[in-house]
């Protein structure tokens, strides 16, 4: 009996992912990255092989670039992703458990990180992709709908951070890339924009995700818990409204 290809629908990275099953064998993903201006078909294939060994991500099978795009083969995490129903009756517990997976990827040693994402290096990306017309302008947060990409942008400038607060940051995460299994985090998935960057990188996304599938006012109990009791409203503001250009 051959393998069964099952769509995975959650996420918005634009690639197309499946859920590879046959009978007798663990379950593997397949990952295609269509190839387009400004998108790095590489990129979590490299973070995935930096990875091992130093996180709970999944393992690299197979990986091909080719002129359509990349494809890339990999193990399955354990566990149910934190936007299974199977947590929603303990929104506290799976907020807990979200910022203790949290500092588990800000601790990573990260002196030999190969993945820039310091803020001179995320707004030349941005730069890039305003100029190259890949903002999807119709996928802004309701508060910026009616904005364009341009004004992002110079917005971007105008209030960036003097400072950063570097760590080994994860990129995206969001309840749909963090595996819980047996009342712990079990893994990370979607790690393509992984690598060092201000630790608001991270809880900018993971609170407006937070937010989102669980409700007003969980997100305090993110920073609480991660460990900031006086967070910092600005920089939170300043990587949602980043991640607008991505």
């Amino acid at each position: 009996m051959g393998w069964r290809a099952e769509p995975v629908t959650v996420g918005e990275s634009g690639a197309q992912v499946f859920r590879l099953e046959q009978l007798g064998s663990a379950p593997r993903y397949l990952k295609l990255v269509p190839r387009r201006a400004g998108i790095d078909t590489t990129a979590e294939a490299r973070r995935l092989a930096w990875l091992r060994g130093r996180l709970p991500v999944p393992e690299v099978i197979a990986f091909a670039d080719e002129p359509a795009g990349s494809f890339l083969l990999m193990t399955t995490v354990a566990g149910l992703d934190a936007m299974d129903s199977a947590h929603a009756a303990d929104p506290s517990r799976l907020v807990r458990l979200l910022a203790e997976g949290l500092r588990t990827v800000h601790a990573l040693p990260m002196e030999d990180c190969p993945f820039d994402h310091r803020l001179d290096a995320e707004i030349a990306r941005a730069e890039a992709q305003v100029r190259g017309g890949l903002v999807d302008e119709a996928d802004f947060d309701e508060q910026r709908q009616d904005r364009s990409a341009a004004e992002l942008l110079e917005l971007v400038r105008l209030t960036r951070p003097r400072a950063e607060e570097l760590v080994f940051t994860h990129g995206d995460y969001c309840l749909p890339n963090i595996m819980l299994e047996g009342g712990q985090v079990a893994g990370f998935v979607d790690l393509g924009a992984a690598g060092m960057g201000d630790r608001y990188r991270d809880l900018a996304l993971a609170a407006r995700s937070i937010e989102r599938n669980l409700g007003e006012g969980w997100s305090a109990l993110l920073f609480e818990e991660y460990g900031l009791n006086a967070p910092n409203a600005a920089k939170i503001e300043f990587f949602q409204l980043l991640d607008e250009l991505f």
